[in-house]
This record gives C-alpha cells, structure tokens and sequence, in this order.
C-alpha cells in the first residue's frame, strides 16, 4: 500500500484540539481515522481494529507514548509507527525509535510532512519478507532475526532495520541521506552522529564471535555491507 486509499490510522494524542485537526485532515486526504487520547486507549483500540499505520504523541497521561510503543512491540505487532513529540533533542528520538517506533516527527509540524511521512511506512509495510545472506550472515524479515556463523544476535528494532537495508544493498555505497531517509523516513540534521553510533553498535554485535568486518565506512559517502 502506498497510498492512503484504504488505509486505516490510529491516532492518539491528549491535545483534544491537535488530535481533532488530524482526524480531519486525515480524513480528508482518504484515511480511516480512529482517535483516542491516551496510550491506554490505543492499546484497548487496537483489540477491535488493525490500523495500517500508528500515530501516538509521546506526553500522554496514563500511557505515554514511548510505552505504549514499547508494549505494542512486546505484543509482536509491527504495524508502523510515527511518534510525534515537542522535543528536539536527538537523545529523544533515539529514545522513541528504541522504543519501536518507525518515525519521528517534532511539534510543530506542517501538515504536508506528516502525509509524507506517513506515506512512507505504508511504502515500507510492502517491502521484500525474503530472508536475506550475505557471506555468514543471515536475515530473516518474517521472524526479525539475525544470524551471524549460527549465532542469533540481539538487535533492537533501529538495529535490525539498518541491517536489513544495508544487506539487501549488499556490494553497494549507500549515502548518509539515503539511510536516513530509508530508515527515518527523513534527513536528520548534516551534523547528527545518530547514524554513526547505530552502526558502531552493529560492528560490535556483528563482529562480537571475532568475525571479520562486513560493514565499511566509506569516507565522506556512507556505508557499504561487503562480505569477506
């Protein structure tokens, strides 16, 4: 799906007039929209309904919206979500993208960037399940797990995406924008070191057996999986 015709979006934000705002501009543009206004609701709602996408605040009562992520991925739903939230700092979205979460967008936000936002996970829900090798290194999207020499690694979400993406371009350079865009949904700022730290955190749980390095920095470009 790559459209927001027949999509179904679950909303839930505390701010009685954003929440409002969004059904209808949502609905509008072709979406069904449920709406709740805490994390506690969205998980109650999502007994009744399958939304194709997820939109949660991050400051709700009861149930924020880091944990009403974390519980929806502890549930094995992989149904996309895009956390929106007024902080900037960068240690937050890391924070909401640990959490599970597939994107982050900061308050305010135009109108415009959360429908291409959106637009994106619905792309992605899309792509390949097939399990995916490179060298000893094994990949399957179904079961979101990973091998390396017939040791499963322990990778969260973020992790297992970036890996993903750079085997099934295995062999070829990928740009900094490019795994941001794919992985994010967006370009973080130019001088944001996320990136960098996720795949420092890859290197070591991929080479934690002795293995040889199977992802290469590419000065001032990005990044490139090569198997040995």
């Amino acid at each position: 799906m790559d459209n927001a015709s027949g999509a179904t979006v679950l909303v839930a934000e505390d701010d009685s007039r954003v929440r409002e705002s969004l059904e209808r501009a949502l609905t509008f543009e072709g979406y069904r929209v449920h709406t709740v206004s805490d994390g506690d609701q969205a998980l109650g709602a999502l007994v009744d309904i399958e939304p194709d996408v997820i939109v949660l605040d991050v400051t709700m009562p009861y149930v924020d919206g880091l944990t009403t992520c974390r519980r929806i991925r502890e549930k094995g739903i992989r149904t996309p979500v895009l956390m929106l939230t007024a902080r900037h700092e960068v240690s937050d979205r890391v924070a909401g993208l640990d959490a599970g979460a597939d994107d982050y967008l900061v308050k305010p936000f135009a109108l415009d960037e959360l429908l291409a936002r959106l637009r994106a996970l619905l792309r992605r829900v899309s792509s390949d399940d097939e399990t995916v090798r490179a060298a000893d290194l094994v990949l399957d999207p179904q079961r979101r797990r990973v091998t390396r020499d017939h040791v499963e690694l322990d990778l969260t979400k973020t992790e297992f995406d970036l890996l993903a993406l750079l085997m099934s371009n295995t062999g070829i350079v990928l740009t900094r924008e490019v795994i941001y865009e794919r992985i994010w949904g967006y370009d973080f700022e130019t001088s944001s070191k996320s990136l960098d730290v996720y795949i420092g955190y890859l290197r070591r749980k991929t080479e934690a057996g002795g293995q040889a390095r199977i992802i290469h920095t590419v000065r001032g470009v990005g990044y490139a999986l090569r198997e040995p």
